[in-house]
């Protein structure tokens, strides 16, 4: 609890007001935006060995450095940039996690030319419609889940890179493919609403 009296999920550093407003007014929403959902399969991909306060801080910097998250622009992207992006203290400067990124946005666009669009594939995998959970504490949320396992493979298979059972669980709880807020959270009942 904030000192708003508002009752929230007991993950967060509720003192921290860049977490407060990605928990009550982000986390959780179901978004059926392309560029959105790229931004946060790359941003759980670059939060993996970190914490999630780091990667929201940085987040205008990965805006800024991955052309904000416009899938063809990310794809186009040659070895030039990545050197230059592993210079750049406003994201993770991570080889690996900045190629990964890259070649996500090239696998977005395969698969797209392919006839799948994006937003729908990943929606693909709660059957269209997000998952409502009712956990009475986020003690008791899986890491990973048959469909957070299922989108994994089906990602890796398509090239996709940083997308592991627990980094797409994770991934679906942020884009409101699942609802994990707890029960007695005040946006449960309001993300619920938005299904």
């Amino acid at each position: 609890m904030t000192n708003d009296g508002r009752t929230r999920c007991g993950w967060g550093d509720w003192a921290d007001p860049l977490y407060v407003a990605y928990h009550d007014q982000e986390w959780g929403t179901p978004s059926h935006d392309r560029r959105h959902l790229f931004e946060l399969l790359v941003l759980e991909g670059a939060q993996a060995g970190l914490s999630w306060t780091t990667i929201l801080r940085k987040r205008d910097g990965y805006r800024a450095a991955f052309e904000g998250f416009e899938p063809e622009r990310v794809a186009a992207l040659g070895l030039d940039d990545i050197d230059r992006l592993m210079l750049d203290p406003g994201i993770v400067r991570n080889r690996a996690k900045i190629e990964s990124a890259i070649d996500n946005a090239r696998a977005l666009l395969a698969l797209e030319a392919a006839g799948t669009p994006f937003v729908d594939h990943l929606w693909s995998f709660v059957g269209g419609h997000a998952l409502q959970n009712r956990f009475a504490t986020t003690g008791k949320l899986p890491a990973e889940t048959a469909e957070s396992a299922a989108m994994s493979k089906d990602l890796k298979r398509r090239g996709f890179r940083f997308v592991g059972p627990t980094t797409c669980y994770a991934f679906m709880q942020a884009t409101g493919l699942v609802n994990d807020h707890a029960i007695d959270c005040f946006r449960h009942a309001e993300v619920a609403a938005l299904a």
